[in-house]
């Protein structure tokens, strides 16, 4: 992925490039994730500094639960990384072991109805540096855990950035190339149900909307580096975090997309486009988006296009 940077218009009108730094203490650094941490990794905050104890003899610098129900590591190096990757992996160790103690910390931060909707197949790990070798970034893609290696930088007047750098799915198999995944979603109302890719065939994507989906795929893997997350109940697209969710209703022959845009900044229209704030469904994103037909589709595209630029 290439280098962020930033520009600031000087006086004589000219853009002047905004030089980024590394914090100054680690510990600022993650006091300010973890105060915004929905915000800027879809990722829910549990508890700081949490031990692993005796055993393990460590402490997880931060623990979540993602967007998606996932349990999560995130682990922060103030400079370039220097073990923060093989020390939150080895983390995953204590998390497979501690599966009531993370639950009954779920129960006391989020409730119990989130509690018993955790997702355990694939806990996610979140790598947070000033920056990753190239070895890192090869190692990832070869590791069966899901992991996110996130490059930050801070920049004069408070302003910080979280640049996605390297990622990989993990198991069950998810990947950001279509044409090397299989995927499992709930269709309709059943509670689990797989799916394969629509140029299989032989899934259970529901034939009336296996011709759609196959189109709203590529709409949606079109915008570069995309991971396709199998879910319990939808299919996320996601970068850091989810763009889009996507929802079978074969009994109404449509295919609903949740995207993550603000309702307030999109023309809404009758059937088409629905304000979610406030309103109950699965899946993340609070911007409805109803497709029935390629026409639909079509409509949807600069809507999609709209939510990867803005992740």
């Amino acid at each position: 992925m290439t280098d962020l940077k930033l520009f600031r218009v000087d006086g004589d009108g000219r853009d002047v490039e905004v030089r980024g730094s590394a914090a100054v203490l680690e510990r600022n650094l993650q006091r300010r994730i973890e105060a915004s941490m929905e915000q800027m990794l879809g990722i829910r905050f549990l508890a700081s500094e949490y031990p692993t104890g005796p055993w393990h003899r460590g402490r997880i610098d931060s623990l979540g639960l993602d967007e998606n129900g996932t349990p999560a590591l995130i682990e922060y190096k103030k400079g370039s990384d220097s073990g923060v990757l093989s020390q939150a992996v080895s983390y995953l160790s204590w998390l497979d072991s501690a599966h009531h103690e993370f639950e009954a910390l779920v129960r006391k931060v989020l409730g119990a109805e989130v509690a018993e909707s955790i997702d355990w197949r694939r806990p996610r790990v979140v790598c947070i540096a000033a920056g990753f070798s190239h070895h890192d970034r090869v190692a990832v893609q070869r590791l069966p855990e899901r992991i996110d290696l996130v490059r930050y930088r801070v920049f004069e007047g408070g302003l910080l950035s979280l640049l996605l750098v390297g990622t990989s799915p993990g198991s069950p198999a998810a990947s950001a190339s279509r044409r090397n995944r299989e995927r499992d979603v709930a269709v309709g109302s059943a509670p689990t149900a797989l799916v394969t890719p629509p140029s299989a065939g032989a899934g259970l994507v529901p034939a009336c909307l296996r011709d759609l989906y196959a189109e709203l795929d590529d709409a949606l893997t079109a915008w570069g580096e995309v991971e396709v997350a199998t879910l319990r109940h939808y299919i996320a697209y996601r970068r850091l975090m989810n763009v889009a969710s996507v929802i079978f209703r074969p009994k109404h022959g449509a295919i609903l997309v949740y995207l993550r845009l603000a309702p307030d900044t999109v023309a809404l229209e009758e059937g088409f486009t629905r304000d979610m704030r406030g309103i109950g469904h699965l899946g993340t994103g609070d911007l409805e988006v109803r497709i029935a037909s390629a026409a639909d589709l079509e409509k949807a595209v600069p809507l999609i296009r709209w939510a990867f630029e803005a992740a």
